[in-house]
């Protein structure tokens, strides 16, 4: 047994937080569940609340469970592999993933809840996003071309291997877009710097809690849904799902929304995989990538 295969099994609390990069002040696509050891059902922290941004920051700072392993559902990095730059042809283009948050957080530094607005309007980063109103930067698509769907991480390669069709983190337009929910992300992941480690972009600690990045399909076609059904909208399904991953039933009666159970079968899916090597070490997680671009917990 490695080292890392030591560390795999003091966690000890599995949450996942279905995230959300929208406008305003609170949201009703921010979901937060948690589950402890065992089986046991996993459940909502805060039931019926409408969190913000802020708060789920409060919360994993102030009231995160020790040994907790936390999958956040948004991308902690832009692509940076293919091009050896975040934005090519800009001299403030960060080195690395961690100057990468700093330099989004200091130019929305004025900007509430954890807002992007101001980085992606920027004179020089925004030739690089696909923006609402028909505006695409000249540098949005994959070779510094415009069109198509744009530049890809190498963990959303393996993702789409995987049968997934992830969205490039530089696209911010489209109801499946995750490119302002990574940026907010990012914002928070800068903020916690020091207090929670994020896998890969930090090296797995021997205690304490982890950060890391979820897709949360993934953790759907493991509880036997498949990527182009993967959201789930009433109790029995729900359940359903959760038996797949060895957890008891989550009980809920009435219809519910995705942003709940896909946090609810997300963190059901940490619990059961968390302790599985391979997840921790897959191919084509290199050293230069963990330091750049993250990866994806789940993706091989």
């Amino acid at each position: 047994m490695t080292r890392t295969d030591m560390r795999l099994g003091r966690f000890r609390h599995f949450a996942a937080i279905d995230w959300s990069g929208a406008a305003g002040e609170r949201h009703r696509g921010i979901a937060v569940a948690i589950c402890a050891e065992g089986g046991g059902a996993p459940v909502l922290a805060r039931p019926g609340h409408r969190w913000s941004r802020p708060e789920v920051l409060a919360w994993l700072v102030e009231e995160l469970p020790a040994d907790t392993l936390v999958g956040m559902d948004l991308g902690i990095s832009l692509a940076f592999a293919d091009r050896q730059a975040f934005f090519p042809g800009w001299s403030e283009s960060p080195a690395d993933a961690k100057s990468l948050w700093a330099l989004i957080d200091a130019a929305c530094e004025q900007e509430p809840h954890l807002s992007v607005g101001a980085f992606v309007d920027h004179p020089e980063a925004s030739a690089h996003f696909r923006r609402h109103g028909g505006r695409e930067g000249a540098m949005f698509g994959a070779n510094g071309q415009k069109g198509g769907r744009g530049r890809l991480r190498v963990t959303e390669l393996a993702q789409q291997s995987m049968g997934c069709s992830p969205y490039s983190n530089f696209n911010l337009v489209g109801a499946a877009q995750v490119g302002k929910s990574s940026l907010s992300g990012m914002r928070l992941l800068h903020r916690l710097a020091g207090r929670l480690p994020v896998w890969p972009v930090d090296p797995l600690p021997d205690s304490g809690s982890v950060i890391c990045e979820i897709y949360t399909t993934i953790a759907a076609m493991a509880a036997g849904r498949s990527a182009g059904r993967s959201k789930i909208r009433n109790g029995a399904e729900l359940d359903a799902a959760l038996a797949r991953l060895g957890s008891t039933a989550a009980g809920i009666a009435s219809t519910v929304d995705d942003h709940t159970t896909d946090a609810l079968i997300t963190a059901a899916w940490l619990r059961r995989m968390a302790h599985d090597p391979a997840l921790w070490r897959p191919a084509g997680l290199t050293g230069e990538i963990a330091r750049t671009e993250g990866w994806t917990f789940g993706a091989t």
